[in-house]
């Protein structure tokens, strides 16, 4: 027998005295575990020691990173009741052009239904996809000068964002062990403003060049590197979560603020409610992007991404946020969850996976479609015809 999912006699009607049941999952996630980006950690990075060499290319998904995304698909296979091979059409995989995300929806497509070939969407490499790059892609009105006004409002400045994490920042000197009484990542004060083509900000700084170490540094961790090269040795699991804040702090400036939020989460919000309130459609549908649109897609719904291992909103790998549209006898609702490896599982291999329901602002515990759809749409900044 044929199933994809519990999801596949949902098109009936259902008894008055139906249970809740699932109707359709939408999710959007992070791709998985992954070699350094060239200039992440920035090239003027003082360190005491080597940095390790990765088993794949810069920015490639890591065969232990593919590992990871395998437990979160047969993880998400049990918890939706996925038999054999889905029915044409029923799960739909969309990606991101780089070779990380397709790489990850791959990985993801063979263990959520193994021999079953799903296929993965991606545009070509040469065309930007507005769903995971909307500044790039000009799918919204964006306003870069707007833009900087809001995320000063947000953080308060950007030196007074830098304050706040000078902490995180002496403790990320201590592992990278340069011993030099300025510091060991890129000194100099914080600028902020728009960038010369108007599709975004340019941000420099100590909290921009030390986000990018600080999550080298935890990818280390997540690849299951020996401890003696994770932070040159000097970085155990509390530490590297407490750096993780400097990745976070990030993502205060490019996504959490409203405005950066609303522009940043546009279009892939503006698909997910369109997958989620249509007549018919894939009973499944993951699209696999980046940090910045998960953590985008958070600060629109107003909630925190919180994973055992990680700094709160320093997005994991492989990690979720997961829409799922559900029926009862009153109609259809919405449910919100973050569905994450805990850090120490994805180094370990461990198939431990938490999903974590998540309340939804200024919605009941049960919040109806219809309303949910108004609620997130609100702060979303409307596509543009391209």
């Amino acid at each position: 027998m044929r199933l994809t999912l519990i999801l596949a006699t949902l098109l009936a009607p259902l008894p008055a005295a139906a249970q809740d049941r699932v109707e359709r999952v939408v999710m959007l996630m992070r791709h998985g575990v992954r070699a350094p980006i060239p200039g992440e950690a920035p090239l003027d990075t003082r360190v005491a020691g080597q940095w390790p060499a990765w088993p794949v290319a810069p920015e490639y998904l890591t065969p232990h990173g593919a590992q990871a995304i395998a437990q979160l698909a047969r993880h998400d296979r049990r918890w939706l009741g996925t038999t054999g091979c889905p029915a044409a059409g029923s799960v739909r995989i969309w990606t991101n052009t780089p070779e990380r995300t397709i790489a990850t929806g791959r990985a993801y497509a063979a263990a959520l239904a193994p021999g079953c070939d799903l296929p993965v969407g991606h545009n070509p490499a040469d065309r930007t996809d507005p769903l995971f790059e909307p500044l790039r892609a000009r799918a919204t009105a964006f306003d870069a000068t707007k833009a900087v006004a809001a995320i000063t409002a947000h953080t308060g400045g950007v030196n007074a964002l830098t304050a706040r994490h000078a902490g995180a920042i002496r403790a990320l000197d201590r592992v990278l062990g340069c011993g030099l009484p300025t510091g060991c990542s890129t000194p100099g004060p914080a600028t902020l403003k728009p960038s010369a083509d108007g599709r975004g900000i340019d941000f420099t700084g100590p909290i921009r060049a030390t986000s990018g170490t600080a999550q080298v540094i935890l990818l280390q961790y997540a690849e299951g590197m020996p401890m003696r090269d994770v932070g040159f040795g000097r970085a155990d699991a509390a530490t590297i979560r407490r750096l993780g804040v400097l990745h976070a702090a990030l993502f205060d400036v490019f996504t959490r603020s409203p405005y950066m939020a609303a522009h940043q989460a546009g279009p892939v919000g503006d698909h997910m409610l369109r997958t989620l309130t249509a007549p018919a459609g894939p009973r499944l549908e993951v699209l696999v992007g980046h940090d910045t649109n998960v953590t985008a897609l958070a600060a629109a719904l107003g909630v925190d991404l919180d994973a055992p291992g990680f700094a709160t909103n320093d997005a994991a790998p492989g990690g979720a946020l997961v829409l799922t549209r559900r029926r009862d006898a009153r109609g259809p609702h919405v449910t919100l969850s973050y569905r994450v490896q805990p850090l120490d599982a994805i180094r370990s291999g461990a198939a431990t996976v938490v999903d974590k329901p998540i309340a939804i602002p200024g919605c009941p515990k049960r919040c109806p479609l219809g309303q949910f759809d108004t609620l997130l749409r609100a702060k979303l900044a409307p596509v543009v015809a391209g």
